[in-house]
């Protein structure tokens, strides 16, 4: 897990610019909101609110995440009035809560966008609890939360823009059904607040001062998650993460928080952290959040080790609330949207092979090179909806073996298109005729393994294997291996009516 977390391959090292960018984006708003002279309270809530500005505005261009940030406090703040508002009226509260915990999820429908204005919502009603935010507080907190916003645009648009010199990331919206209950965003909504309603009553029995951490839990157990095998795995290493950086808390935290320089560092380090690792380790994300929370506890005066050992009781009950939500109200089953998200590899392998092709005969509008882009950006939401399968507390080995198979065999496809798309743009690259029916054989696979599963072998696989390409040349060297990959992926998806049986 460590290695995993601070040895995985960073490419372009926009991990490390990535975070090293928060630490400065969220330094300065911390920085201006003190010079301005607000309070310990407000100043954290404007470094909060440059945080989620940095961390989860996530739209594929600059300009629509300079859009979602200009609208993250028409959202926040908005919220954060009505939780000050209900502050000292209980009932009202949580269902006020409640109510945002479900709009939150439900506005995943619309994209990165809905995403990012549904976590600015729910945090901005989560930190006034956090904070013990009243009426009288307001205008200082509105002030701080648009200074920082500001503070971290200017680094984020201005001073340190590196994504104006990348290519524009592809956006792999969810597998969803139908209308109403059928859609995914739908379900997870229900999930998410009755999820939450469970976590409330337990925090409130646990706490009724740190409930919200339960409700808290439960929510960001369901942030990007779409099953319920997905959700169980999110919950246990939140928990788990949890769980360390309380110990690591205890050691660092308690003994420092009264020294603000050594304080400051520590918020320094666990923000970059949070970045860091957020792409790579959920766990590792968790311990830098913890370690964070702990220390700005103990800047507020309220920290000790009764505190922390709280915040784990609390995180359990958030994570057992989302487990269950998921388990038996309305499930969204892991093999449903696996079978998705494998359809859709598999889809877009052939539009990378037919790309290349037309490449390769001369159309100078085919793109293979973009095409790869989406395949691996679908992959990587394969792999995540494959986690629960292949998660080492997964009791079921058959299955882990078969989904380890799956993943195995789809980055090889992978591998060869992108090895094709790279032949296709050579500009000397074969025109040869048998191009044309070797592109052919890699649709029939596909479609083999993406319709409906009927008895015995497709027999367009046969017809494929009887025909397999002899070319000598990378172009076909790289469809023979293509096609290899696809038909061997007939055993893994075949076994069952499922791609792949699931939790």
């Amino acid at each position: 897990m460590l290695k995993r977390a601070f040895v995985a391959p960073d490419p372009g090292r926009i991990r490390l610019r990535f975070a090293s960018r928060a630490v400065l984006g969220i330094g300065l708003a911390v920085a201006l909101c003190g010079a301005a002279g607000h309070s310990l309270m407000a100043t954290i809530s404007g470094g909060l609110a440059a945080l989620l500005a940095l961390f989860t505005v996530t739209d594929p261009t600059v300009r629509g995440q300079a859009i979602t940030t200009a609208l993250l406090p028409v959202v926040g703040l908005p919220v954060l009035t009505l939780a000050a508002v209900l502050h000292d009226v209980p009932v009202a509260r949580d269902l006020a809560f409640l109510a945002v915990v479900g709009a939150g999820v439900y506005a995943r429908r619309w994209g990165p966008r809905g995403h990012s204005l549904g976590v600015f919502g729910f945090m901005a009603y989560f930190s006034a609890q956090f904070l013990h935010a009243v009426p009288g507080r307001l205008p200082e907190l509105y002030a701080a939360v648009l200074l920082s916003l500001l503070a971290s645009s200017v680094v984020r648009f201005g001073v340190w823009c590196y994504e104006r010199r990348l290519a524009a990331p592809v956006a792999v919206a969810l597998p969803t059904g139908a209308a109403g209950l059928g859609r995914i965003t739908t379900r997870q909504a229900v999930q998410a607040t009755l999820g939450a309603g469970f976590a409330l009553g337990v925090g409130q029995v646990l706490s009724d001062q740190r409930w919200y951490w339960a409700v808290g839990a439960t929510w960001w157990v369901f942030v990007a998650t779409t099953s319920r095998g997905e959700t169980v795995v999110r919950g246990f290493r939140r928990f788990l993460g949890t769980v360390l950086g309380i110990v690591l808390g205890l050691a660092v935290a308690v003994p420092l928080h009264h020294e603000p320089v050594v304080a400051a560092v520590v918020v320094a380090m666990s923000v970059f952290g949070i970045f860091y690792t957020a792409a790579v380790s959920y766990t590792w994300m968790m311990l830098a959040v913890t370690v964070m929370a702990s220390m700005l506890y103990g800047l507020l005066g309220v920290l000790d080790a009764g505190l922390l050992v709280l915040r784990v009781v609390e995180t359990a009950a958030g994570a057992l609330g989302a487990v269950l939500a998921v388990l038996f109200v309305l499930p969204v089953t892991t093999h449903s949207v696996t079978e998705a998200w494998v359809e859709r590899a598999l889809r877009c392998v052939h539009t990378c092979t037919a790309e290349a092709a037309a490449r390769l005969v001369g159309s100078e509008d085919a793109d293979p090179l973009r095409r790869v882009v989406e395949l691996e950006a679908t992959l990587g939401r394969v792999c995540l909806s494959l986690a629960p399968l292949v998660h080492p507390l997964n009791p079921v080995k058959a299955r882990k073996r078969r989904a380890r198979h799956v993943l195995a065999l789809l980055d090889d496809c992978a591998r060869e298109v992108r090895g094709l798309a790279f032949v296709a743009a050579d500009p000397e690259a074969s025109h040869d005729i048998r191009l044309a029916a070797a592109c052919w054989r890699v649709e029939a696979a596909v479609q083999a393994l993406t319709e409906a599963p009927t008895a015995g072998q497709d027999p367009r696989l046969d017809s494929a294997t009887a025909t397999e390409p002899t070319g000598a040349e990378p172009v076909f060297a790289h469809l023979h291996a293509l096609e290899r990959a696809l038909l061997e992926l007939a055993v893994p998806l075949r076994r069952s009516s499922r791609i792949p049986a699931g939790a």
